[in-house]
């Protein structure tokens, strides 16, 4: 659950029965606050829409498919593709990872299901 003393945010914490075990996420404006717990991992995967992502705490850690992984901190901002943008995403081992999305449809994690002759 988002800890934020003194904040109705806390209040708002949702979850689903396909969430992780130790992620959440809050609505903020409408958009989704996440947060993973230190040391998550998620699997290649995409998304449908094109996410504007901002870093409010922890090291939030994306690796594109083929190329190497950047790593941003708190204040930390990009634009994310959706469609065909294969990458993970991890939260570094050192602390939890708090991060905003916005796009201009519903959030999605579409994981990628190695086919024939796909790696």
């Amino acid at each position: 659950m988002l800890e934020n003393a003194g904040n109705p945010l806390s209040d708002a914490v949702e979850s689903t029965p396909d969430m992780v075990d130790g992620c959440a996420f809050a609505r903020l404006y409408g958009e989704p606050l996440f947060k993973l717990p230190a040391g998550f991992a998620a699997p290649l995967h995409t998304h449908t829409q094109d996410l504007k992502v901002v870093i409010v705490s922890g090291t939030y850690i994306q690796a594109p498919e083929g190329k190497p992984e950047f790593r941003l901190g708190p204040g930390s901002y990009f634009m994310q593709p959706g469609g065909n943008y294969r990458h993970t995403t991890t939260c570094d081992k050192a602390s939890d990872c708090v991060f905003f999305v916005e796009g201009k449809g519903p959030f999605d994690l579409k994981p990628v299901v190695a086919g024939p002759g796909t790696k």
